[in-house]
């Protein structure tokens, strides 16, 4: 039987190499603290590859944000035609924190999964599902 699919063991923040694990302790919004594990649980991947690893994901984190104000301004600007700066400071603060729990998770994510070439998946850690 086939495993999880690289982009469903994205979306449920799965470790890359056996899509299996999880990748954080706690949801992206809930009452817990979301904190990245240290290894994973499943496959013992090691997921801050070097110290000061994750301080890469604050660049795709940084471009996710800008994506989603360019986004949020425009469909703002869309539905009120408003040329307000205030609207814009208001809707854009809040969406920028609303947001960053999402961020947090997925640029890490997106790092070990899209921009690591040393971390592949292997197969011999799937599940029978």
């Amino acid at each position: 039987m086939a495993g999880r699919s690289k982009i469903r063991a994205l979306i449920e923040a799965r470790c890359p190499q056996c899509r299996t694990g999880k990748m954080f302790i706690g949801g992206t919004y809930g009452f817990r603290k979301q904190r990245t594990n240290d290894i994973c649980p499943y496959c013992g991947l090691e997921f801050e590859i070097e110290p000061g690893y994750f301080y890469a994901a604050m660049y795709v984190s940084y471009a996710m944000a800008v994506l989603e104000v360019i986004t949020i301004g425009l469909t703002t600007y869309l539905i009120t035609g408003s040329e307000s700066p205030w609207l814009y400071s208001i809707v854009l603060f809040i969406a920028v924190l609303l947001l960053a729990p999402f961020n947090y998770r997925y640029s890490r994510l997106i790092l070990l999964y899209f921009l690591t070439p040393k971390i592949k998946y292997n197969p011999k850690y799937q599940l029978d599902d």
